[in-house]
């Protein structure tokens, strides 16, 4: 009999009670629960406390024998029993205490108490042994549980190993960076993260940008929100490791002690939301099956988790309200965790936990700092990398050469917006050499070529696996499983479901057909196209989103489903399917498909049909070829709907892109309101284009318009934005961001202004040397002071009276005489 199915008949509502029997009933002035005791001490069969006889073992044995080993003929069941007992009396003779016992886990517990009772299965039968010996290990977690709950002292203890466990195995699963699903022979793919994790940056409406990875300073619940690729997982990840390592920066020091729990929704997306006990099972943990018992639970109820919930917009949308009310109710039953959410920003709504105590912020796409900073750490690995490669004297000239096509190609600069495409973009620009591809399309392209085909081609390698495929036949295949992935609202499809897909698709592509079956190709597909990985044994899917939706693209197109696409068009999931299949489509059919986005459709919900339109006209920018009076019936239809009448209504506008900018409304004859809103739609838009439209609005004297001229500076082209929009605000009451050193330096060109707020990391000479002295009058110090928290630079300021700092600054010290300090927040 299989020792599996003797463990699985052991079910606990049968054995508790039997192993129960085994061990003294404590009461008054019984054993202590707060420090070890001997087994020998807790045993029922011997000493001044016993309950139970020989016969009585015997019969625990028999019980637990008749339960497990049901099928085994009567004698040879009997024998077993009698072996088991004399193992059981063995408990009352081990060396060791409980706490011991819980510490050498279920086998080495099981191993010891064998060495305890050499002869106990001296007249067993070769199969009888085996038998017994199953059913003794079978016993031993029960007994372990036992004990673990009868004291108070070894569920600590016991809680504390598995903690150390624990967070070694979130750092060796998380600390290591992907920046994309690339394997090129001179093209580093993944990065340790400690050196790869670029500080993003998050932004709300009321105040200051901030670096994502302090969004938990002070706050307990955080729902952040980023586009595809834009770091949220990255985040996620860092977060894990830094709080498992215990290696934390000053803000983050209330993070400190805390157990990390990284729930990916896709991973139990299709069973709701997990209860505690459930956490590490649903996301496949390597650990869940050693977990003590109740652990997860001991540790919300005493407020020590932080819960990283990555990926809302993983979910269908039907099903987010089940996750959304589970994100409601745990927090309010386990008080004190710390709670971060993530999602796309088209999945949710604004305020969508808002009710329940979730600060709400965005993650802003990466600024040209952040871009330059990406692209200068990508070479630099890509120069220490350990494979070598055949350019590395050209990797210099590479690296320039790309940060200057990045400054000066609009088209490169709004792809190059997150890591993942900036990680793209620098594998693409070295793979071929310093040639890069322009658009969304052409770039997609590129980088199938270069993974599916130039990849092992220009390495003249020979295929490991004996199957040689080209392009066009694997971009088939991946396309099916894509497609498959989109008809079930799926981003992750069980392994064996991929194989039957495969395997339906493949007599009709018999260049892959002749090469192996189903199981061989999809190996392959995974194994060398760079597209797929496994992220836990059973299951695929793609490295990107945005790849699954790109080749679902294809797939529709092909299939001239655009019936089917506008269906599911008021769908969040369908938008990026939607626009690429408007790029990849034939002049007709983009015709088709803008034109049943626009029409009216019956019982269409209100919001459904805005954002069809919306959608139409966030289109029109990959369409190559469409008649002009096509794109002009789009700009009818949706020129109604670019007058925002709230903050949600105008970031949302802002997420379609710059086509936005020839729509909105002339801004000269708006009220402040309409005008701030408009500024934050136009602000939102990362593209220099942007500016035009914004100086439009830089003559307004109200504070709302200004602060958001003023705090989208760092998103364009410093000195073009410094002299066409900073330098004609109003500057009474606004604070003047400055977050790097071109802006520092932009802004003193200006003559500086009198209340400056640094939201960068600067040094005290920078400082000094950069802010106009006889101009500053209120200082604000958003950033993370670190170590140099001694201000007694301020003094070369005469006219400063008031000084601004964070909470997570506030123990400054050597503040000039006469300088008011306002913590930010209290």
């Amino acid at each position: 009999m299989d020792p599996a199915v003797i463990s699985a008949r052991l079910a606990p509502g049968v054995v508790v009670p039997l192993i129960a029997q085994l061990f003294v009933t404590e009461g008054p002035g019984g054993l202590p629960g707060d420090r070890p005791v001997r087994i020998s001490a807790l045993v029922s069969f011997q000493g001044d406390r016993r309950t139970l006889t020989e016969r009585d073992l015997t019969r625990v044995a028999g019980a637990l024998a008749e339960e497990a080993l049901c099928g085994v003929p009567l004698a040879e069941r009997r024998a077993v029993t009698d072996a088991l007992a004399r193992t059981l009396h063995a408990l009352g003779t081990v060396d060791m205490d409980d706490l011991q016992a819980v510490r050498l886990g279920p086998e080495g517990f099981a191993r010891h108490l064998a060495v305890a009772a050499p002869d106990a299965d001296r007249e067993l039968s070769a199969e009888a042994a085996r038998l017994h010996s199953a059913l003794s290990r079978a016993v031993c977690p029960h007994i372990l549980r036992f004990l673990t709950g009868r004291s108070a002292f070894v569920t600590a203890a016991e809680d504390a190993v598995f903690e150390e466990r624990y967070a070694r195995d979130i750092v060796a699963g998380h600390d290591h960076l992907t920046i994309y699903g690339i394997d090129l022979a001179d093209s580093p793919d993944t990065w340790p993260l400690d050196a790869a994790y670029l500080s993003l940056e998050t932004e709300t409406d009321a105040g200051p940008s901030a670096p994502a990875e302090q969004a938990l300073t002070g706050r307990d619940r955080v729902l952040l929100w980023g586009v595809a690729g834009s770091g949220k997982t990255t985040l996620v990840q860092w977060l894990a490791v830094s709080v498992a390592r215990g290696d934390l920066p000053a803000p983050l020091e209330g993070l400190r002690g805390r157990v990390p729990f990284v729930l990916p929704v896709r991973r139990f997306r299709r069973d709701g939301f997990p209860a505690p006990a459930a956490f590490l099972s649903a996301v496949r943990h390597p650990q869940a099956g050693a977990q003590p018992p109740g652990w997860a639970e001991r540790v919300l109820s005493d407020g020590r988790g932080l819960l990283l919930v990555d990926g809302i917009d993983e979910a269908p949308e039907e099903d987010r309200e089940q996750l959304r009310q589970a994100l409601r109710e745990l927090p309010a039953r386990y008080p004190g965790n710390v709670w971060l959410v993530t999602s796309r920003p088209s999945a949710v709504r604004e305020n969508w936990l808002a009710s329940d105590r979730f600060a709400e912020l965005k993650l802003a796409p990466m600024s040209r700092e952040g871009v330059t900073a990406f692209i200068r750490r990508w070479h630099t690995a890509a120069r220490q990398d350990g494979a070598g490669g055949t350019d590395l004297d050209l990797l210099d000239g590479y690296e320039e050469t790309l940060l200057d096509a990045v400054r000066i190609t609009r088209d490169l600069g709004r792809l190059a917006t997150n890591p993942l495409m900036c990680g793209l973009i620098c594998a693409l620009h070295r793979d071929r050499r310093g040639y890069l591809p322009r658009g969304r399309k052409a770039l997609y392209d590129a980088a199938l070529s270069m993974l599916l085909e130039r990849r092992d081609r220009e390495r003249a390698m020979p295929p490991p696996d004996g199957i040689d495929l080209p392009q066009e036949p694997k971009i088939r295949l991946l396309q099916k499983l894509a497609h498959w992935m989109l008809l079930n609202g799926r981003s992750e499809m069980d392994r064996a479901t991929a194989i039957e897909t495969l395997a339906r698709h493949l007599p009709a592509i018999p260049h892959a057909a002749r090469q192996g079956g189903p199981e061989e190709i999809y190996r392959h597909l995974l194994n060398r196209t760079g597209l797929l990985r496994e992220p836990a044994p059973g299951s695929v899917d793609f490295v990107h989103r945005t790849f699954q939706d790109y080749l679902s693209a294809r797939a529709v197109v092909e299939r001239h489903d655009f019936d089917f696409l506008i269906d599911h068009a008021h769908l969040d999931d369908w938008e990026e399917v939607i626009r690429m299949s408007v790029a990849l489509a034939r002049p007709d059919e983009c015709v088709y498909l803008l034109e049943g986005l626009l029409a009216a459709r019956k019982d269409a919900r209100p919001v459904h049909a805005r954002h069809r339109k919306l959608l139409a006209a966030a289109c029109l920018e990959h369409a190559t070829e469409l008649a002009p009076e096509v794109r002009s019936r789009v700009h009818r239809y949706t020129r109604d709907l670019v007058r925002p009448t709230t903050l949600e209504g105008a970031r949302a506008l802002g997420w379609i892109g710059p086509i936005v900018l020839e729509m909105l409304p002339d801004p000269t004859g708006v009220s402040d309101e309409e005008a701030h809103r408009l500024a934050v739609t136009a602000g939102s838009i990362a593209d220099d284009r942007a500016i035009d439209y914004l100086a439009r609005l830089r003559d307004r004297t109200s504070w709302a318009v200004r602060s958001q001229l003023a705090g989208a500076w760092r998103r364009y082209d410093t000195d073009r934005y410094a002299e066409e929009i900073i330098a004609h605000l109003d500057e009474r009451e606004l604070d003047f961001p400055v977050t790097d050193p071109d802006e520092l330096r932009a802004l003193r060109r200006l003559g500086g202004r009198p209340c400056v707020q640094i939201a960068g990391a600067f040094t005290p000479r920078q400082l000094t040397e950069g802010l106009v002295a006889e101009r500053l009058t209120e200082l604000w110090l958003a950033y993370d002071l670190g170590e140099q928290r001694n201000l007694r630079w301020l003094s070369a300021f005469p006219r400063l009276h008031t000084l601004r700092v964070s909470a997570r600054n506030a123990e400054v010290t050597g503040v000039p005489e006469g300088v008011q300090v306002i913590v930010a927040g209290s």
